[in-house]
């Protein structure tokens, strides 16, 4: 990173805002221990896999004082898919450690968890850290998908933290790579090896969250970047008047990305999975239902429009989804899968599919097919990401208006156009509330660390209000988690939190979108806004605003 930019350089001199607590410094702290914890679900099997670390207590950090300072060397994991603000996460760790003894090191694991097991780091020291930060992306130490899962592999990274002398190592990560890093810490715990393990809340689909955790980090920027191409789209839309633009947004597990970005921009259609999944819709109900916005729009002399599409929305359709599970197994157990051509994958799928979901697959594009067979995911299952849904979509409907027009029920015109912000929003500069969260939850595990803590997630809440009033402390990554099927065996991970249908941010959108959807109610974002007022710089996302208001409600 030789030349920066204009903005770029200003930002290197953003100083964060730290939590009340936090500013007194990493020296200056107590804890308080509330009551033992329980697991989300399955109580019984987490409790049995996780021995040393289930049960443990959440903390929360107050005003008091840190008496250990001895001299420590931390390691840091960036784990998964980018999101906005994981160099800033690094430079609160980084700045915490120094702080707390200016002996402590940092090594950064290259490449994501492979770099623990196979030794791959580098030390961080100032020069590197300032370079990176307020910046987006995860290049400073790079990320990746590798698991962290067996005994070897944790026996290979023991061998790497004692050679560098780490008693510590944060990963830093989404729900996957943060049950990982309980498994880690269970493991360390349970050999007595004296490696602690902390995690950080990392993903842009904002499905890791609790009371405790109320948004994970990168969210905010990546819907405010989301929300200012929509808003941009919708301009173009609205000065054309000729397109309807179907555009998919990251978020295969949860719909949080797609309601955030309903709710900046108002849409004409926004599909939301988890009401999907609950109204029981059919594939044919949900053309149905947008097609006949579309000739309602058109009938009004409005031949354009705007849908948003949740990424994932293909495995919440009820029949789609059976299907998928059934192909998920079927292709765990098929035997040299990947050498058969194309025509010859068909046909295995066919013959060994259930025969409704067989007819369901038959009946799909074949485009769709193909994509349906692609690589599986790190966790054997369908890369839903890859699945052209907005295209699904657009062609189901396409032919649901041919019929319409030969009927003479429709005469306007529909001509669509396909968009995916995906990666448009992973690595975008964060915004100040991110740079702002993203160094507290980095400052925040070195407090963690401080106390002797291990198998904990760094929580950093109360963030509706000014950062003078967050709450700092940490989370037991057990208390989050739930058996699940991966690879055709339950185990243990991190349950994903869904859009709560009865909630205040899918009800601001169930009151609105009537309304929306015939009317021209856009609404354009804009880009984020890094200097300036405090109302235009610092606002935060609608759903943590409403949230949080329901919350403050629920109290009073």
């Amino acid at each position: 990173m030789n030349e920066i930019s204009t903005l770029q350089k200003a930002r290197q001199e953003y100083k964060p805002k730290l939590a009340g607590v936090l500013v007194k410094g990493i020296k200056n702290l107590a804890i308080v221990k509330g009551n033992a914890t329980e697991s989300v679900r399955d109580k019984e099997s987490i409790k049995e896999i996780f021995k040393n670390l289930y049960g443990a207590p959440v903390i929360t950090f107050q005003e008091g004082k840190t008496n250990n300072s001895s001299k420590k060397n931390v390691g840091v994991i960036l784990s998964g898919g980018q999101a906005p603000g994981g160099h800033n996460v690094i430079a609160g760790i980084f700045d915490a450690l120094k702080e707390a003894n200016l002996e402590n090191k940092l090594y950064g694991f290259l490449g994501g968890p492979s770099g623990i097991i196979e030794g791959n780091y580098v030390e961080l020291t100032s020069d590197i850290i300032d370079k990176y930060r307020n910046t987006g992306g995860f290049d400073i130490i790079g990320s990746g998908r590798t698991k962290l899962e067996t005994p070897e592999q944790f026996e290979k990274s023991l061998n790497v933290c004692k050679s560098l002398n780490i008693s510590a190592v944060v990963i830093i990560g989404g729900d996957d790579s943060n049950t990982n890093a309980a498994l880690l810490g269970e493991w360390m715990k349970a050999n007595n090896a004296g490696i602690q393990v902390i995690g950080c809340p990392k993903t842009i689909d904002g499905d890791l969250k609790n009371d405790m955790i109320e948004i994970s980090f990168g969210f905010d920027t990546a819907t405010k970047t989301y929300s200012e191409l929509i808003g941009n789209i919708q301009r173009d839309a609205n000065s054309a008047k000729k397109y309807w633009h179907f555009i998919k947004l990251m978020g295969r597990s949860a719909t949080h990305v797609a309601l955030e970005c309903a709710l900046r921009t108002r849409p004409n259609i926004a599909l939301i999975s988890e009401e999907i999944a609950e109204q029981n819709w059919s594939l044919k109900y949900i053309t149905d239902y947008m097609t006949d916005i579309i000739v309602k729009r058109s009938a009004a002399g409005k031949n354009f429009g705007v849908a948003l599409i949740p990424e994932g929305l293909i495995e919440f359709i009820p029949e789609m989804k059976a299907m998928i599970a059934n192909l998920n197994d079927v292709l765990a157990e098929a035997d040299a899968f990947e050498e058969f051509t194309m025509p010859e994958k068909f046909e295995y799928v066919s013959q060994h599919l259930e025969a409704c979901n067989a007819q369901i697959f038959n009946s799909l594009p074949i485009t769709i097919k193909h994509q349906l067979l692609m690589d599986r995911d790190p966790h054997g299952n369908v890369q839903v990401s890859r699945i052209d849904t907005e295209k699904l979509l657009i062609e189901m409907i396409e032919l649901k208006l041919k019929e319409m027009k030969a009927e003479g029920r429709f005469k306007g015109k529909f001509s669509p156009l396909a968009h995916f912000f995906g990666y448009e929003g992973r690595c975008a500069a964060p915004s100040n509330f991110d740079a702002d969260y993203c160094y507290n939850l980095g400052y925040n595990a070195v407090a963690l660390i401080e106390f002797g803590l291990t198998g904990y997630l760094s929580s950093v809440r109360n963030l509706s209000k000014p950062a003078a009033e967050w709450i700092a402390g940490g989370v037991p990554l057990t208390m989050m988690m739930n058996m699940e099927k991966r690879h055709g065996e339950m185990k243990p991970v991190i349950q994903k939190a869904l859009v709560k249908l009865d909630g205040p941010v899918f009800k601001e959108l169930k009151e609105n979108r009537d309304k929306w959807a015939l009317e021209d109610c856009y609404l354009f974002p804009g880009a984020i806004q890094y200097f300036g007022p405090s109302e235009v710089c610092d606002i935060t996302t609608k759903t943590l605003y409403l949230e949080n208001k329901e919350k403050s409600l629920n109290l009073v």
